[in-house]
């Protein structure tokens, strides 16, 4: 295998660890695990602070400058996921998408079958797509093998007649917009205890409002993308968080890859407000 395993430069101790395959324990540079149910992000920025370019095709990619290490990081965390969650943009953006370890980095694809032998789970995680019906793609080939639709009352009807049989539509909550506490506790009734959400900055940013994200992986790609009026989203995208709303990040751990950085934060969210 030509990637060379990420440089650890910092870890708090006591850091949950499950027991890895050699393989990946190898080339994460440890072990990688959790304590107890939780919600965890991935993601990767420029430096400048770009998660997402939505008028670019594989803007993602691009983000990332085509890492190896990333796309590494980003099987391993869905090798260890009960659920993967996207939201319906995300799923527009990547029609091909399986969100499965092994199709995001291959060379692994043996030791991730491995570990989720280990861990007792599933061949593969759960997709679920939060989604309140709009520019949501009925046709997407990942609904063929069998995903969670999680939707408004209001809409449920309509995707349920769309979708294939394979997928299950759950109405959440009442209203127009998806309820973050009811989509994590409807995965947790399924018996997903481990949700990665790999939704875009907008789905994060509500989740995170609502005190939902326990951690983030975040990947700082050694790029600058820029800005000149067209969209280019940042990591907390579509809701205002500071002064209200604080969320801060208590720092696990630092590994490194070539001039890329891959960080791990516990995350803690409080209200100012009255």
């Amino acid at each position: 295998m030509s990637l060379a395993p990420l440089q650890v430069l910092a870890e708090q101790a006591g850091v949950p660890q499950f027991a890895l395959p050699e393989q990946l324990s190898r080339l994460y540079g440890g072990g990688l695990g959790f304590d107890g149910p939780r919600v965890f992000a991935n993601f990767v920025e420029t430096i400048d602070g770009v998660v997402a370019m939505p008028e670019i095709e594989r803007s993602n990619a691009i983000v990332s400058d085509e890492n190896e290490a990333d796309r590494f990081v980003m099987g391993l965390l869905r090798a260890v996921a009960d659920a993967v969650v996207v939201g319906s943009g995300t799923l527009l953006a990547a029609p091909k998408g399986t969100w499965r370890a092994d199709k995001v980095f291959p060379a692994a694809a043996d030791a991730f079958a491995l570990l989720r032998k280990q861990l007792g789970t599933s061949e593969h995680p759960a997709v679920a797509i939060v989604t309140a019906g709009g520019s949501f793609d009925p046709t997407h080939p990942v609904l063929e093998t069998g995903a969670i639709v999680l939707t408004t009352e209001r809409a449920a009807p309509d995707l349920r007649a769309s979708v294939p049989n394979a997928t299950e539509v759950v109405a959440v909550n009442d209203g127009d917009w998806v309820d973050p506490a009811g989509a994590v506790a409807a995965l947790r009734e399924r018996g997903h205890a481990l949700i990665l959400s790999e939704g875009g900055p907008t789905l994060f940013t509500s989740f995170v409002a609502a005190g939902l994200v326990d951690e983030l992986f975040l990947t700082v790609s050694p790029l600058l993308a820029g800005r000149s009026g067209v969209p280019r989203l940042s990591l907390a995208d579509g809701a205002e968080l500071l002064p209200e709303v604080r969320v801060a990040g208590d720092l696990l751990s630092i590994r490194r890859h070539g001039n890329h950085l891959f960080l791990r934060y516990e995350l803690s969210t409080t209200s100012r407000r009255a």
